[in-house]
């Protein structure tokens, strides 16, 4: 088991940047996938941006804006967001896969405003 909290949503407007961050409660490993989904009201949860030891993705929508990082000493995971549009609004939530189970944090509101 893993709990997953996450911080550092908000109000912005247009245009400006918010970081946010995942603690786990444990070490993972860093060959397990880490990442960021979001959900908007009436829409499905979607994945923003993933990072594992070969690499990250990311959304299109995403692409050239935000950029996710990870600390393994300390087990957190990040997401840097800038140039935010009310299109970003969403829950934002923190994933981590071990041997093929998936656990998720409570997710972290991030609103912008046009």
């Amino acid at each position: 088991q893993v709990q997953l909290v996450e911080s550092g949503g908000g109000l912005v407007q247009t245009g400006e940047s918010l970081r946010l961050s995942c603690a786990a409660s444990r070490s993972i490993s860093s060959s397990s996938v880490m990442g960021w989904y979001r959900q908007a009201p009436g829409k499905q949860r979607e994945l923003v941006a993933t990072i594992n030891r070969s690499g990250s993705t990311y959304a299109n929508s995403v692409k050239g804006r935000f950029t996710i990082s990870r600390d393994n000493a300390r087990n957190t995971v990040s997401l840097q967001m800038n140039g935010l549009k009310p299109e970003d609004t969403a829950r934002y939530y923190c994933n981590v896969r071990i041997s093929f189970t998936d656990y998720w944090g409570q997710g972290t509101q991030v609103t912008v405003s046009s």
